[in-house]
């Protein structure tokens, strides 16, 4: 994981794996926007192995995310993944101002379901996210609330561990992931 807000080096290492950024790359978020450059579109071929991909995620509202690409040139070099079939939203805590915006988590379930062929596989992480949302909602939309009248997931430790790695997390190996 990298955090900042704007990056004039890449933050990613230059091993050999195909980085996207997975960003829309409609022709109306760069009209509308007109400093966010047009994207390069991602080779077919690099989304035949998604094993090979490194897959760049902007957590932050849409105006945040936005300013996150214009601050930073490595960002706007990448190809750009674009989520295809968005389904409606999950998270009603905040409002979108679009029918195709999501969550950072739902955006990044969504690619990653795109890329491997697999929605199944991120089935149990979205369900947890559900009760977030749940929860929230019942809190008045206070991401601090205590959860006292909510019983505790059941499945959430499946989530966090199985067979001693991340279930549902994608890369799936210690290499793959990127930490700093």
């Amino acid at each position: 994981m990298v955090v900042g807000e704007a990056f004039a080096t890449p933050a990613w290492p230059a091993d050999g794996k195909r980085t996207l950024l997975l960003y829309p790359d409609s022709l109306q978020e760069t009209a509308t926007h007109p400093r966010a450059p047009s994207p390069p579109a991602p080779s077919p071929a690099w989304l035949q192995t998604p094993s090979r991909l490194r897959l760049i995620v902007l957590d932050g509202t849409w105006r945040k995310s936005r300013k996150m690409l214009c601050l930073s040139p490595p960002l706007q070099q990448l190809p750009r993944l674009a989520l295809r079939d968005v389904p409606p939203s999950r998270y009603h805590v905040r409002k979108a101002h679009g029918a195709d915006q999501l969550s950072t988590l739902e955006a990044t379930c969504l690619a990653l379901c795109q890329l491997e062929g697999d929605a199944a596989r991120f089935q149990p992480l979205l369900t947890a996210f559900d009760g977030f949302v749940e929860h929230l909602g019942r809190a008045g939309g206070q991401r601090n609330a205590q959860a006292t009248a909510i019983s505790p997931p059941t499945k959430v430790t499946a989530l966090v561990e199985e067979n001693g790695r991340m279930a549902g997390a994608w890369p799936h190996s210690a290499e793959e992931r990127l930490v700093r």
